[in-house]
């Protein structure tokens, strides 16, 4: 009788672990997002600094030699951090940020930073494991994140993931500061829906 191939293991990640396996995490983010590999070093203290934020959690998968295979983290949003900002104007330049009856979504909301994982391990539902056990306790109204648009291509499997679990547009093909492609910021109430089972 052959053995069940072993699976990997969804596990949270404290600041310490994180900045452990902070060279794979970022391996991970520069496959998943397709950058050049010196976009790892680059980034590699906005995602320490990240960490000491308020509010900060992170999940990660391991494969079964311990080695991460996908990683997610967030923190709470709020006044003064750049994120806040860009999507603060972005909303101000479309008359967005007072529309009588539109969520107010900056007001108490948790910032989804990242959630990637590797390429050769997609396809099997990780992402989702990652973004329900993240956001899975989180005390703020709102989730919000910001995505590369994918017009003119079909929407790949971040979109797809979002929009099944219903994540609605707040602001659509925004240009923060120091890039010029564009970005849809998404978001939705929480609690997430329970989880449906996979299809066939």
């Amino acid at each position: 009788m052959t053995a069940a191939p072993a699976r990997p293991r969804l596990v949270p990640l404290s600041s310490v672990e994180l900045a452990d396996h902070l060279g794979e995490a970022l391996d991970v983010y520069v496959a998943a997002m397709g950058y050049p590999p010196g976009t790892a070093r680059q980034r590699r203290n906005l995602w320490l600094e990240h960490s000491r934020r308020p509010g900060w959690r992170c999940t990660g998968w391991l494969d079964p030699g311990g080695h991460l295979i996908g990683v997610a983290y967030g923190y709470s949003g709020g006044y003064g951090q750049w994120w806040f900002e860009e999507v603060r104007r972005g909303l101000a330049a479309r008359g967005m940020s007072r529309d009588i009856g539109q969520p107010d979504w900056l007001r108490d909301y948790f910032e989804l930073t990242e959630l990637h994982v590797r390429p050769d391990a997609q396809g099997s539902r990780l992402g989702e494991g990652m973004l329900r056990a993240l956001l899975d306790g989180v005390r703020h109204d709102m989730v919000l994140l910001s995505t590369p648009e994918h017009a003119p291509r079909p929407p790949g499997r971040a979109w797809r993931l979002y929009r099944r679990l219903g994540f609605e547009d707040v602001l659509r093909d925004h240009r923060f500061t120091g890039d010029s492609r564009p970005f849809a910021v998404l978001g939705r109430r929480l609690p997430l829906p329970p989880e449906s089972p996979p299809r066939g």
